[in-house]
C-alpha cells in the first residue's frame, strides 16, 4: 500500500476554493492519504460546510488566526503518516499528485522533501512555481514562476527547497531540523526550513508530474501593505538565522547592496513603506534570530561550498525587479 501521506491543508476564510481542494484529495489515486484541515478560527463558514460536506476528513480547530506556519505545525502535530504533506486551501492537486511526490522521495533516502508543478488556476499553462530558488544574495523566489508549461520536462530534478504551497517532507526530516517556524506567521517560512534541511545534508527535487493549480495569493492579496510587510520581515530573519559563516561576512555587503537597492523603489515608486518596516521589525528580534541561529550552525553538517552547488547565481537588480513586475502584472490581468 504504502507509506501513509497526511496531507495538511491550513484554511483561513477559505468558503470560496476550500471544497474544490478537499474534492481533489478525496479523489487521489494513491491509496494511504490521511487529510487534515487546519481551521485558523474562520468566521465565513468555511470550515463548518467542510466539515458536513467530508466527513473523512480530520479537522484540528485553532481558537484564532495563528498563521500557516504555526497551523502547518498543529496538522504534523495531528498527523500520524511518514509523510507529511501540505498544500495551499486555494490549490487543486491533480488525482495522482501524491503518488508522484512519494516516487519521488523514495527514491534516495537523503531525499527529504519533494516539490510539485504548481500553475495558475487562471492559466494553467503559465507556471506559478516549480519550487524555491535561492540565490546567493538570500534573495528567494519561485522558480520558472510566469514561464509557460514547459511538459516535455517530466523527470525529477534538484532544487532547492519546495513551496510549501505543494510540498511533501518526510518526517524524519522534521524530526530531524524542526517543523516550520512559528515566528514567521508566514509568508518564507518554506524557505527558512528548507535553509534547515539543506545545511543538515537533506536533499530536495521538483517532480514535474506532482501537479497542482493554484489561485496564488488568494487569501492574502498580491501586493498588500500585509504581506509585503512579513516578506520583509522574514527575509532578514531567515537570512540572520541560515546563512552559514564564514560566508555570510563574504557575501553580507552583496546581500545589503541588493535590499538596499530594492528599498527606493519600493518606497518611492509603489509607494510601499510595508517593506521597509518588516525589514525594521525583523531587525528589532535580532536576539532572538540570532539565539536560533546558533543552535543551526552548531547542528549543521554541509558546508557552504557544497550547498552553493544549488544557489542561483547574483542577478542583475535589474532582471530581479523585471520578475517581480512580470509577476505583479500576470497577477493584476484577471
Amino acid at each position: 500500500m504504502g507509506p501513509k501521506v497526511s496531507v495538511i491543508i491550513v484554511n483561513w476564510n477559505g468558503r470560496h476554493f476550500l471544497r474544490r481542494c478537499l474534492l481533489s484529495l478525496t479523489n487521489q489515486t494513491y491509496p494511504n492519504v490521511e487529510i487534515i484541515l487546519v481551521d485558523n478560527a474562520s468566521t465565513d463558514g468555511s470550515a463548518e460546510e467542510a466539515e458536513a460536506a467530508f466527513p473523512h476528513v480530520r479537522f484540528v480547530r485553532n481558537a484564532s488566526n495563528l498563521g500557516f506556519a504555526a497551523g502547518c505545525n498543529a496538522g504534523i502535530d495531528a498527523a500520524t503518516g511518514d509523510l507529511l504533506a501540505t498544500l495551499n486551501n486555494d490549490a487543486e492537486a491533480a488525482e495522482d499528485w501524491v503518488s508522484w511526490l512519494v516516487e519521488a522521495v523514495a527514491s534516495d533516502p537523503n531525499v527529504g522533501m519533494a516539490a510539485s508543478k504548481m500553475v495558475f488556476h487562471q492559466w494553467p499553462n503559465i507556471i506559478n512555481s516549480t519550487g524555491i530558488v535561492l540565490d546567493k544574495a538570500g534573495i528567494a523566489w519561485d522558480r520558472h514562476g510566469g514561464r509557460a508549461d514547459d511538459e516535455s520536462e517530466v523527470e525529477p530534478i534538484e532544487i532547492f527547497g519546495p513551496c510549501a504551497g505543494a510540498a511533501l517532507y518526510k518526517r524524519e526530516l522534521l524530526e530531524d531540523v524542526g517543523l516550520f517556524d512559528e515566528d514567521f506567521f508566514m509568508y518564507l517560512e518554506d524557505v527558512d526550513l528548507a535553509w534547515r534541511a539543506r545545511l543538515r545534508g537533506w536533499k530536495c527535487l521538483y517532480v514535474p508530474r506532482a501537479r497542482v493549480l493554484h489561485l496564488h495569493s488568494a487569501s492574502s492579496k498580491e501586493g498588500s501593505p500585509f504581506k509585503n510587510h512579513l516578506l520583509g520581515r522574514n527575509k532578514v530573519l531567515t537570512i540572520i538565522k541560515n546563512y552559514p559563516s564564514p560566508a555570510i561576512f563574504v557575501f553580507l555587503p552583496v546581500i545589503l547592496f541588493y535590499d538596499l537597492a530594492s528599498l527606493p523603489y519600493s518606497v518611492l515608486v509603489r509607494g510601499n513603506v510595508s517593506s521597509l518596516r518588516g525589514r525594521i521589525a525583523g531587525l528589532m528580534t535580532l536576539g532572538s534570530a540570532l539565539r536560533k541561529r546558533r543552535q543551526i550552525q552548531k547542528t549543521r553538517t554541509c558546508s557552504f561550498k557544497e550547498l552553493a552547488a544549488v544557489l542561483e547565481p547574483l542577478e542583475n537588480p535589474l532582471a530581479v525587479l523585471r520578475r517581480y513586475r512580470h509577476l505583479q502584472a500576470l497577477l493584476n490581468y484577471r
